[in-house]
């Protein structure tokens, strides 16, 4: 039984090509969902900025609330004030009404902070929002670029395929359970060059039997690593 190193050759290149073309079309979708879960983290990203804001929004209305409500109660008190029917409920209405004020004044000034605090707020749902928009506009563009070289990709394989199909049909019949065998386990990394009397699959060197079957085509497995081994050109 004789297998020529370059038909050993041949079928070692489609099994590498055909393993290059099969990582390509695998790695297609996890791109894809790489950059889907980016889409994902920056939209988390956003809805908690927008939640920020919205009770950031509350707080500034509860506030504005208050400040309405004791500012109600001062113009009540200001008519007690007037009907105070002795001085000591006259001074305890003017009390209140100064400790009332200050408090005002106090949350007035909290209120212009939450107004500049939802301003900030504001940009960074702006922010977050653009980098949504960027993350989407990628996934989008890359999704089309994968989806369009998956076509060719599986053009190029079906083509590959068909070639291995008849380069392996070259095969001597009472070896293709020997040669499916070593493929099925090791896939393109089931064929090597045997060079300089090393397998440059494993770094093992092959004994001088080994060498000679190689020169008479005879099928030769490395010893070491089981690869299916062939000659350099």
């Amino acid at each position: 039984m004789a297998i020529t190193a370059d038909l050993l050759r041949t079928l070692h290149r489609l099994h590498l090509q055909l393993t290059d073309l099969r990582d390509r079309l695998e790695r297609g979708p996890k791109q894809i969902s790489l950059r889907q879960k980016n889409v994902e983290a920056r939209e988390a990203e956003l809805a908690a900025v927008r939640d920020a804001e919205k009770q950031a929004k509350l707080k500034a209305d509860r506030q504005q609330l208050d400040l309405k409500s004791s500012e109600q109660r001062l113009v009540d008190w200001g008519m007690k004030l007037n009907l105070a029917s002795s001085n000591k409920e006259y001074q305890a209405l003017k009390d209140q009404i100064a400790a009332a004020e200050m408090a005002n004044s106090v949350l007035a000034d909290e209120i212009l902070e939450s107004f500049e605090r939802i301003d900030k707020m504001g940009e960074k749902v702006a922010t977050a929002e653009s980098a949504v928009k960027a993350t989407e506009d990628e996934l989008a563009k890359v999704r089309a670029q994968i989806e369009s070289a998956a076509e060719v990709i599986r053009g190029d394989i079906a083509r590959l395929e068909a070639d291995l199909a008849d380069a392996e049909k070259q095969l001597p019949a009472d070896f293709r359970g020997d040669y499916n065998r070593v493929v099925k386990v090791k896939g393109a990394d089931g064929l090597s060059e045997a060079e300089d009397g090393v397998c440059n699959g494993c770094g093992q060197k092959i004994t001088a039997n080994m060498q000679n079957d190689l020169l008479l085509h005879r099928p030769t497995f490395c010893k070491a690593c089981g690869r299916l081994l062939y000659l350099p050109e």
